[in-house]
C-alpha cells in the first residue's frame, strides 16, 4: 500500500470536487492509504507532515510555507493550485481557454454587445490571467469591447468590503447597459450581484453576471442565483491521482499536462435574458428554449411569432449569427448534456426526451456538437461518478 497525503481544502466547492476525484480513483484501484484532515484554502501544512514518511502528496499549494514543507518531505507531489509560480511540481488545472470560450459564447448567445470583466490583480493566479486574456480575445473577435475592473487580492491587503462594493457599484453604473459580465470566480460574481442590488441595477435585464467554479452554496446565496461555469474539479482530482501513481512508480513527470475541460455553463437566473431589441427574435428564442425538445421545426417557430419563415430566418441569423434550426439543435444538445451528465438514463430515452427521431441521428448531431458520442460523454460524466458510491 502506498501512503498518500491529501492537502486539499474542504471549505470550497473546487477542493471538495478534487477530493471526490481522488476518492474515485482510490476506490477503483484500492491500493492507497490516505492521510487527510479537513482544512481551508491557504491553511498552513499540518505539523505531522514535516516528519511524515509517506510515498506521495496531492496538494493545493497556496503559500510559500506549504511549498517549502512539501518539498522537504522528498516524495512525488502533484499540485492543483496556480497562485504560486515556478513551483517544481507538476500542475493540473482547468483549460482556461476553454473556460473563456464557454463564457464568451454564453453571453454572446444572449445578444449582448457590451461586456465587462471583473478580475483580480495580475500574477495573483496564472489561470485567472489566461482566462481573462482569452475572454477579452473572444469578445474582441466578435467585434465588441470589454471593459475591465481589477480587484485586489482577497487577503489582508484588500480594502474594506464596503469600499470595495462602492467601487464595483461605480464601475457598473458607468458601463453601457445592457451588459454581460464575466466574474473571475463565484466570489467575485457574488460581489458584482450585491453591487447591482445596492444601486438598483436590474439583473439580468440590465446586467447579466456569469461566475466560474459553480460553487452551489455561493451561487444559491446570491440574489438572483448566479450562473457559473463548472470547471470539472472532480476530473482534476482524478487525473492528479493517476499522475501521482505514475510518479510514485518511478516515472518522470510529463513536460506538459493538458488542461481539464470544463463541464459547461450551469445557467441560473443571473444570465436568464436575451439582450436584443428585436422582439421577433426574442419571441422566437423564448419559444425555442421552451419547446425545442417537443420537438419543433422552423415552421412552428415562424407560426408562433406570426411572421414569414424567410423574414424570421433573416432576423434570427442577423442577431444571433445562427439559423433557427441551429438554435433548436443547440438547445436540444444542451438538454442532452444535462441529462447524460446527471442521470444514468438509456441513450435512446435521452434522444427521445430531447426531440430526436432516432438514436443514430442523435448520436451524429451530438458528436458534431461536442466531439464525443453520447455514450462516451455519459461514461465520462456519470458512470465514473457512481464508482464512488
Amino acid at each position: 500500500m502506498r501512503h498518500v497525503a491529501i492537502l486539499v481544502e474542504t471549505a470550497r466547492a473546487y477542493g471538495r470536487g478534487v477530493i471526490r476525484g481522488i476518492a474515485r480513483y482510490n476506490r477503483q484501484q484500492g491500493h492507497w492509504s490516505t492521510y487527510f484532515q479537513p482544512q481551508g484554502l491557504g491553511d498552513l501544512p499540518p505539523p505531522w507532515l514535516r516528519k511524515w514518511k509517506g510515498d506521495g502528496i496531492i496538494a493545493r499549494i497556496d503559500n510559500a510555507t506549504t511549498a517549502r514543507v512539501v518539498a522537504q518531505v522528498g516524495v512525488p507531489v502533484v499540485n492543483l493550485r496556480g497562485t504560486l509560480p515556478h513551483l517544481p511540481f507538476p500542475f493540473i488545472g482547468a483549460d482556461n481557454r476553454a473556460v473563456a470560450r464557454l463564457a464568451a459564447d454564453h453571453l454572446l448567445e444572449r445578444g449582448f454587445r457590451h461586456f465587462g470583466l471583473c478580475a483580480y490583480q495580475r500574477q495573483y493566479h496564472r489561470g485567472f490571467d489566461r482566462r481573462r486574456d482569452c475572454f477579452r480575445e473572444y469578445i474582441e473577435q466578435a467585434g465588441c469591447r470589454c471593459v475591465e475592473l481589477v480587484l485586489p487580492r482577497g487577503d489582508q491587503h484588500s480594502p474594506s468590503w464596503e469600499k470595495e462594493q462602492d467601487r464595483i457599484a461605480k464601475w457598473l453604473a458607468a458601463l453601457p447597459h445592457p451588459v454581460g459580465i464575466l466574474a473571475m470566480n463565484d466570489d467575485c460574481g457574488l460581489q458584482v450581484l450585491d453591487a447591482c442590488r445596492r444601486i438598483g441595477l436590474s439583473v439580468p435585464d440590465q446586467v447579466a453576471v456569469l461566475g466560474c467554479e459553480n460553487d452551489e452554496y455561493a451561487c444559491s446565496l446570491s440574489i438572483p442565483s448566479l450562473s457559473s461555469i463548472d470547471l470539472n474539479s472532480e476530473q482534476a482530482g482524478y487525473e492528479a491521482a493517476v499522475l501521482l501513481d505514475r510518479l510514485m512508480a518511478g516515472e518522470r513527470p510529463p513536460k506538459r499536462l493538458p488542461g481539464i475541460q470544463p463541464l459547461g455553463v450551469v445557467a441560473r437566473r443571473s444570465t436568464d435574458v436575451l439582450a436584443v431589441s428585436d422582439m421577433r427574435v426574442v419571441q422566437a428564442v423564448r419559444f425555442i428554449r421552451q419547446h425545442a425538445c417537443r420537438p419543433i421545426d422552423v415552421a412552428d417557430v415562424a407560426a408562433h411569432v406570426r411572421v414569414s419563415r424567410t423574414t424570421l430566418q433573416n432576423c434570427v441569423k442577423e442577431v444571433l449569427g445562427r439559423t433557427i434550426h441551429q438554435e433548436i439543435v443547440r438547445v436540444q444538445i444542451a438538454r442532452a448534456r444535462e441529462l447524460l451528465g446527471t442521470a444514468s438514463v438509456p441513450i435512446k430515452h435521452v434522444a427521445r426526451a430531447c426531440g430526436f427521431k432516432n438514436v443514430q441521428y442523435f448520436t451524429r448531431v451530438f458528436h458534431q456538437a461536442t466531439g464525443q458520442t453520447p455514450a462516451r460523454f455519459q461514461r465520462s460524466r456519470w458512470l465514473d461518478r457512481t464508482a464512488m458510491s
